[in-house]
């Protein structure tokens, strides 16, 4: 009997073998393949298809997604205040030179594995770390009050991920939130999918807001979270567009002070000749109106020609001012505006210093008459440029070090002031808070009375939507 069977199942397996394995195959592929994503759709019931500008890799996300993705050992506030996160605390110590930051109990990465002081890497030049079983200590070369700030961004542990038979680098960080796959064009991000609390974010990132408007028209993203530029889908009957005004950026115009016709009086001059907001969307110096630093009732530069021409009048320049505005895509609307303004206003400073008596050589007066030529580039050259109109992010401690001190090389301004140097070197040097308070409010002074920049206004922000889609908070503070 039993040889009976063994013959009619070899007998079978010769004739319909082939079918038999490759069905067996076929199943397991689908079994492999498309229950896990069927899974999927059962369990995450609310996708979000995101429309990021810019170019990233994973060691350089934006902010938005890396504070969903993990926490660093402080977080701020929206005042530029800092508190505790993965911390349970700080304490300063040797002089203000070294931070001691005690962990707290109980930290796990998404994987489930415990973090300990070995696992957090930051990267500061001339900083020595020194890592205990419960703190992790930082020793600096100087004191360095904006220092608990520097910590704030979230740390990720480099790991790899097996997505069917490929594996390829990953991130793990601390949260509910954690990267399920990404793809690549080259080096560049172009698809991250993160996921947690029964949602799944779709981020897909291009290069410039024409791009994303671009994807949204055919239907690749459903919500973009930061266009600051008009766009015809604002208008959509199916969209909606939520405005915020993004007190951590504003808009300016930049002088390179080291261009022989941009002396005081006439960087003065151009102040006084600009239309300015009102209101809240005014931005009057570098320090966010947030701030607990911030200094009320500066110096503001409101619309004057009287006082403009006065400027330009008292010390007429030896050559005619012929300005070139470079700028970006985004502001270029804007720079055609200033051109205008600044163009009419040499037209009455030309005609005042024909009317004013004390100007006895009348040839000089066609010097004050303005030209404007306005360059447009999505990547101005900082190191080659005369007057630039472009957005600035305001750093959450006050410090403003870097982009104002005269021996920093991010000081493209190239702004010198001794007394600002000095301000600057000492602010980030006091630990105590109030302290540090009366010396930003002096720098807020002394700087606007002879300022690199004319600052115009915070920024707009837009996140436009599809009707069909729930608003989204993707602030990363």
């Amino acid at each position: 009997m039993m040889r009976k069977l063994y013959w009619y199942l070899t007998a079978y397996f010769h004739k319909h073998g082939l079918i038999v394995f490759s069905s067996l195959i076929i199943g397991l592929l689908i079994f492999w393949f498309f229950i896990p994503s069927l899974a999927n759709l059962v369990e995450i019931r609310n996708r979000h298809y995101i429309g990021v500008i810019g170019e990233f890799d994973l060691s350089s996300l934006p902010d938005l997604i890396t504070h969903q993705l993990s926490v660093g050992l402080t977080q701020i506030n929206e005042d530029g205040s800092v508190s505790p996160a993965l911390a349970e605390r700080w304490s300063v110590e040797q002089d203000n030179t070294t931070y001691r930051f005690l962990l707290k109990d109980g930290l796990v990465w998404q994987d489930g594995q415990p973090l300990s002081p070995n696992d957090i890497h930051y990267s500061f030049p001339e900083v020595e770390t020194i890592l205990n079983p419960h703190d992790i200590v930082f020793k600096l070369p100087a004191p360095f009050s904006p220092f608990p700030t520097n910590v704030s961004q979230p740390i990720f542990r480099e790991a790899k991920t097996q997505n069917h038979f490929i594996s390829k680098p990953t991130l793990i960080g601390i949260g509910e939130y954690s990267i399920i796959d990404y793809t690549k064009k080259g080096n560049r991000l172009t698809e991250l999918i993160v996921e947690g609390k029964g949602e799944r974010f779709i981020y897909r990132f291009y290069l410039t807001e024409d791009d994303v408007v671009t994807a949204f028209k055919r239907g690749e993203v459903d919500i973009i979270p930061d266009l600051v530029r008009q766009h015809d889908i604002y208008e959509w009957p199916t969209t909606i567009v939520e405005s915020t005004l993004d007190k951590h950026r504003y808009l300016a115009v930049f002088f390179n002070t080291k261009h022989p016709l941009l002396s005081k009086n006439v960087r003065q001059a151009l102040s006084y000749a600009l239309v300015k907001k009102e209101g809240e969307e005014r931005a009057v110096g570098p320090i966010s109106p947030n701030s607990w630093a911030y200094l009320p009732g500066g110096k503001t530069y409101n619309l004057d020609w009287e006082r403009g021409s006065e400027r330009l009048r008292d010390e007429i320049p030896r050559e005619p001012l012929k300005f070139e505005l470079t700028t970006t895509t985004l502001f270029a609307d804007k720079a055609e505006v200033i051109k205008k303004q600044w163009e009419e206003f040499g037209q009455k400073v030309a005609t005042d210093c024909l009317n004013d008596v004390d100007i006895t050589d009348k040839s000089l007066c066609e010097n004050v008459k303005i030209d404007v030529s306005i360059r447009v580039s999505n990547f101005p050259d900082l190191n080659n440029f005369q007057l630039l109109l472009i957005g600035q992010e305001i750093p959450p401690d006050p410090d403003q070090y870097s982009i104002w001190h005269s021996d920093q090389s991010t000081n493209f301004t190239g702004y010198k002031n001794t007394r600002i140097d000095n301000l600057l070197e000492k602010g980030r040097q006091e630990i105590d808070q109030q302290n540090r308070i009366e010396i930003y409010q002096e720098f807020q002074q002394f700087f606007l009375e002879d300022p690199p920049a004319i600052f115009l206004e915070y920024i707009w922000t837009n996140q436009v939507r599809r009707k069909t889609t729930p608003s989204l908070s993707l602030n990363p503070y």
